[in-house]
């Protein structure tokens, strides 16, 4: 790699970052982006122009969302209907995603990104011993990586943190999120902003390469779940309870072509980071992004975070960043916040909720282990000052009579500022004393990147995290190991007692000399009173010209590998398609594409399609990564019977259930089974994310007219799919099962393709179109 100054922990181009208030003057979109001006008069404009077409009150998602439009005037604008042709403000793209992203920017030709983009170094940091000591075996061991992904920014002009910066979503927190910011990101969490006021959405990295090639991005206009929230957050209840609620009433598919938008008197008792807690696990409902209205929590944070400036510009328009009076939901759920219950949800799923007043009954009855092994707190979810000081005050508490942690407990700092701010503070050091220990500023054991040595594979087990996402396996890649998902405070209330069976609202802990204790109600500031820690510089700003820079990836690399397109469609039905397997049951990204260990191959595509499909379920065998190779009657792991099949020449399918491809917005769960010969997915129905990847790659998202008609498919048999020349819009697609016996069953298979999608099928890939414009 050519490169002057490869990556470093801290090079001479990093620039410190300041959040003490008043330290910026002009009002930009971030301190980060000199010229780039806060884009309110433009979204002004464009909504004036818009309400006058709707004639009607809007939404706050309405608002923002079609004050974006590339085209105002001329926008079919219909919930649910229409394709929006959108123009985001800024592209965010963590470690993991950025490597493909870049990868494909990178064989675009173009010369720079078109939109502030940036580069977060977040996914690859495996947690095993303590943050300083994991921190640096991550840079040694992923230079390569590193190195690619700040030359590559500082050719094309996009940001990089660094390792250790903290988590993408609390940076975009900090420094970049402003109400009414439209942003798309490569990682599922990006609704994270909505707390902030903005919408961002979660997308593979082909949606952000439009983005940065100034191609306006494509959305389906989305309908609109309003909650209104009434009362106020009080005791032990916070704002991770009111998402933990939704998700039980909404389910893990229920959000899917929704924007969800709070609203109502409760908002104003929820801290800006606790909004950005609730829109962040809106991700686990399939929503396309959850927004809350401007009000004085979000002055309040960002003036802490040295942005009074856009505080100001904020308050004089209002107009555009609140909803308007008597705006129309699609739906409506009312909770009271007053009356709210503590929640955990689990295992396995996040919708899964129980009152913890419900917990122990549940899990008793369920059989599922009810002492905790290990309690984790943190991640882009749940690590604001405000989360760590509540958790602290509940250890204080509890030290001063004797009683620690029972169980492991992890502390995960969502970013370098929150990391030095507490360690100023001293409440990682509380935290510490509690038995806790303090990880680096990343995703670690949220996303499968922990090295735990506690219990072997396959051994039952339960943790509890403040996390967002509890899928089998998802943090330590034991199947065995059930996961809850409820707020820090509750956390560390469960970890004081070892086992679900506590409620601390109600139930005492016993201490060593035999003394009963009831735990005060958790307590902290909002913000810190002193201010902001800023930490170590993190931040690698891009040179303003990066044209004379070079970027190599090595032929010999095993971590990173430039793309070859992948080819056109031959202009005929596909016909004979093999069936890779039929999936059972739940089938998330990381079933089709697993994280953890796998981590290291995401800029490889051959190397890291060697998991492809390794955790779903063969409904053939009712086991994982084992199905029949029809060709040659053997029974192989998933990834090498599909390279078999591509070996000859055959392309296949894959059937799945419903809600495919829910969770990550892990575009290799796409780019993967393209790579190794898919032609098409068909299942009952697609989580969105996953539908649209498989899209820009070229692989038909199809799903059966008929859900049933998945029980009319078995092993063995060859799928047709016919009148493709045809393929347009609202037009079904037909499929012949042809079955091992000899005999034939005809279905209808859907699809949601619009005209210009159609266009990225028939090229081979979103890419190759965008190529074939551009030229």
């Amino acid at each position: 790699m050519i490169y002057k100054g490869s990556f470093g922990v801290a090079k001479c181009i990093a620039r410190r970052i300041h959040t003490s208030p008043g330290a910026r003057a002009a009002a930009n979109m971030s301190k980060f982006d000199e010229g780039v001006p806060l884009p309110y008069e433009k979204l002004k404009k464009n909504l004036g122009i818009v309400k006058k077409r709707l004639n009607r009150p809007m939404t706050l998602s309405e608002k923002v969302l079609y004050s974006h439009l590339d085209d105002p005037k001329g926008q079919d604008i219909e919930r649910g209907v229409s394709y929006l042709r959108l123009r985001p403000d800024r592209v965010a793209m963590q470690d993991a995603t950025a490597q493909m992203a870049m990868l494909q920017f990178i064989s675009s030709g173009l010369p720079k990104v078109a939109v502030p983009s940036t580069i977060h170094c977040d996914h690859l940091i495996e947690a095993k011993t303590g943050g300083k000591e994991d921190l640096a075996r991550a840079i040694t061991t992923n230079k390569e990586v590193y190195d690619f992904l700040a030359s590559a920014g500082a050719k094309y002009g996009v940001g990089f943190w660094k390792p250790g910066s903290g988590i993408i979503h609390q940076i975009i927190l900090e420094n970049y999120g402003f109400p009414g910011l439209l942003m798309i990101g490569t990682d599922s969490h990006t609704p994270n902003g909505g707390g902030l006021g903005g919408l961002c959405i979660g997308v593979g990295g082909a949606d952000a390469v439009d983005v940065m090639a100034d191609i306006p991005w494509e959305l389906k206009c989305p309908q609109v779940i309003g909650v209104n929230l009434t009362g106020s957050l009080s005791g032990w209840t916070s704002p991770k309870d009111v998402i933990l609620k939704v998700a039980g009433i909404l389910t893990v598919k229920g959000g899917t072509g929704a924007i969800v938008e709070y609203h109502g008197p409760g908002v104003e008792s929820i801290s800006c980071t606790g909004m950005a807690t609730i829109c962040n696990m809106g991700a686990e409902i399939g929503a396309t992004t959850s927004v809350f209205p401007y009000g004085g929590r979000m002055r309040k944070y960002l003036q802490a975070t040295g942005r009074s400036d856009i505080a100001a510009e904020a308050d004089k328009y209002q107009d555009v960043i609140t909803p308007d009076k008597g705006a129309p939901y699609d739906k409506v759920i009312d909770i009271n916040l007053s009356e709210l219950e503590p929640h955990v949800n689990g295992p396995f799923t996040p919708d899964l909720a129980h009152p913890i007043s419900k917990l122990g009954e549940n899990a008793r009855k369920a059989g599922w282990p009810m002492d905790i092994k290990v309690s984790l707190i943190g991640s882009c979810t749940n690590s604001s000052y405000e989360d760590m000081g509540r958790v602290a005050s509940i250890a204080k508490e509890a030290m001063k009579n004797g009683l620690k942690s029972k169980t492991e407990f992890h502390v995960t700092p969502g970013s370098e500022q929150i990391r030095a701010t507490i360690e100023r503070d001293g409440i990682a050091q509380t935290l510490r004393e509690f038995g806790g220990t303090v990880l680096a500023n990343a995703c670690g054991p949220c996303i499968g990147q922990w090295a735990r040595s506690d219990v072997k594979k396959g051994e039952k087990n339960t943790i509890v995290t403040s996390y967002n996402r509890n899928f089998t396996g998802r943090n330590d890649a034991n199947p065995a190991t059930h996961c809850f998902v409820t707020s820090p405070e509750l956390v560390a209330a469960l970890a004081l007692a070892g086992t679900l069976d506590f409620d601390p609202r109600t139930q005492k802990l016993k201490t060593a000399d035999g003394k009963e204790i009831k735990l005060s109600e958790p307590h902290a500031d909002e913000l810190p009173s002193r201010g902001f820690d800023a930490g170590e510089n993190t931040y690698q700003a891009p040179p303003k010209d990066g044209s004379g820079l070079s970027v190599n990836v090595s032929p010999s690399s095993d971590r990173l590998q430039l793309l070859a397109p992948f080819s056109k469609w031959e202009g005929k039905d596909l016909e004979d398609l093999l069936l890779l397997m039929k999936i059972k049951g739940k089938c998330t990204t990381d079933h089709i594409s697993a994280a953890g260990p796998w981590l290291k191959y995401r800029g490889h595509l051959d190397n890291i399609s060697n998991n492809l499909f390794i955790g779903a379920i063969n409904i053939e065998n009712n086991e994982a990564n084992k199905i029949k190779n029809v060709l040659t009657g053997e029974w192989g792991a998933v990834p090498d019977v599909a390279r078999n099949y591509k070996s000859q020449g055959k392309g296949w399918v894959a059937v799945g259930d419903d809600n495919y491809g829910e969770g990550s917005s892990r575009e290799h769960a796409a780019l993967e089974p393209r790579h190794l010969g898919a032609r098409a997915i068909i299942v009952k129905s697609f989580a969105r994310i996953h539908e649209t990847n498989l899209k820009k790659q070229g692989v038909l998202p199809l799903t059966f007219a008929n859900p049933s008609d998945y029980d009319k498919i078995n092993p063995g048999d060859k799928i047709s799919l016919l009148g493709l020349a045809g393929l347009a819009p609202g037009k079904p697609v037909d499929c012949v099962i042809k079955h091992s016996n000899g005999k034939s069953t005809q279905i209808k298979l859907n699809h949601s393709f619009n005209e210009g999608q159609i266009k990225w099928f028939r090229a081979g890939s979103a890419l190759n179109f965008m190529k074939e414009t551009k030229s």
